[in-house]
């Protein structure tokens, strides 16, 4: 993961002591990237030279607002910003949200509030979602690999379909349970699964011509008569 104490961060505010004491309270959480700028012109200068990770916007500026800088940053960065506020009139906050900001804070405002607020900007935004890795298990006399999409059997390898993988899929989650009929048509096929029933039939058929020695007498994916079907998966 990410360290986001890494991150650059600009503070734009005209007022001096405002933008020391947001420092201040981020360097003692560990944030040590920090940048200021007083007005619009200042901001887009840092941006252009720095390219910080994300901005604190105050919206009154001497050369203009908040919402404009915003606007002209958004031409060359993407950066998540926080808008901070005197004024808590409704427009201006929706204003500040409608443009895309990721947040709106009234002054005066708590600094421990803005660190927590600005804290779970940066981890919304830059922490990684590890991806999610799809299994791979054994059934008698095969391995089957829904990461590749892939069925093994000793050297030979064949490709599932996008309906087989998701029926797999399905069936693995449940392992060694029946699987409604029903259930299976919902998973692949969505809320409109009615009438799919006979199209699962084929979709089954198939999958145990890949996985089955003898695919009409199914050892691996068994029928349960008038409920469903079952995988039977290898214990390590």
């Amino acid at each position: 993961m990410q360290n986001i104490k890494d991150k650059k961060i600009l503070i734009v505010d005209d007022e001096i002591e405002i933008r020391k004491m947001i420092e201040r309270f981020l360097c003692k959480e560990g944030f040590f990237r920090i940048y200021h700028a007083a007005n619009c012109s200042e901001a887009l200068a840092v941006c252009r030279t720095n390219n910080p990770d994300i901005a604190i916007l105050d919206v009154m500026l001497p050369d203009g607002n908040g919402f404009e800088l915003f606007s002209s940053m958004k031409k060359f960065s993407n950066m998540p910003v926080l808008f901070l506020s005197a004024k808590g009139e409704d427009e201006d906050r929706l204003l500040g949200l409608g443009l895309g900001a990721d947040d709106y804070i009234v002054k005066p405002f708590l600094p421990r509030e803005l660190i927590l607020r600005l804290t779970a900007v940066l981890k919304r935004v830059y922490t990684a979602i590890e991806p999610i890795r799809m299994p791979s298990f054994e059934v008698e006399g095969y391995m089957i690999d829904l990461e590749s999409a892939i069925v093994i059997d000793g050297q030979k390898e064949q490709s599932l379909t996008a309906k087989e993988h998701g029926l797999l899929l399905k069936l693995f989650e449940n392992k060694g349970r029946i699987v409604t009929s029903d259930a299976l048509c919902q998973a692949v096929w969505g809320d409109d699964y009615y009438s799919y029933e006979n199209t699962l039939m084929v979709h089954i058929r198939r999958i145990r011509e890949k996985i089955e020695l003898n695919p009409s007498k199914p050892k691996n994916l068994v029928t349960v008569r008038g409920l469903g079907y079952k995988l039977i998966v290898k214990e390590n």
